[in-house]
């Protein structure tokens, strides 16, 4: 296997894409409920194969990952070639929670109120061993699929910080 097993759970929301999977291998249901019967290891296998076509085709979808904890905010846009993160620290007192469900705005409105400072940074990477490997990592340790908006937000005041200077 290239990635992990998907759990009882996933398979389940994934019922008719396992269906169509296993019909575009010519077995059919009954076929399926004599393979689980008598022969389990080859079932563990189609569910493992099918695995990895999921994440496969999930982790080249990804555009964007986002890792959060109370005091830091990690935003990766995925690229082809590399990967850009922009970082937030949270610099000073501050009850600003990177963990709580909040739009950029009002995690800036907060930080503001309490006097503390954001602190940015950026860094690029090129993809190690490769692109798939390496967001599929990132996901086993807490990363999830997110959409543009952070990301863009944050450069673009970091953008603004660098006019101020």
């Amino acid at each position: 296997m290239k990635y992990r097993r998907l759990d009882q759970e996933e398979l389940e929301e994934l019922k008719t894409e396992f269906v169509n999977f296993l019909s575009s291998n010519t077995i059919t249901a009954d076929d399926w409920q004599k393979i689980k019967a008598e022969d389990p290891v080859k079932a563990e296998g189609l569910i493992d194969i099918f695995s990895d076509i999921v994440f496969e085709k999930t982790l080249q979808k990804i555009e964007y990952l986002e890792h959060r904890s109370k005091q830091g905010l990690n935003i990766f846009h995925c690229q082809a070639d590399k990967m850009v993160m922009v970082g937030l620290t949270v610099e000073g007192k501050s009850t600003l929670d990177f963990t709580k469900n909040q739009t950029p705005e009002e995690m800036i409105t907060q930080l503001r109120a309490s006097g503390a400072r954001l602190r940015m940074y950026q860094a690029e990477k090129k993809y190690d061993p490769n692109r798939s490997a390496e967001l599929y990592k990132m996901m086993e340790q807490g990363c999830l699929i997110t959409n543009d908006h952070l990301f863009n937000t944050f450069m673009g005041m970091q953008g603004e910080e660098e006019e101020t200077e």
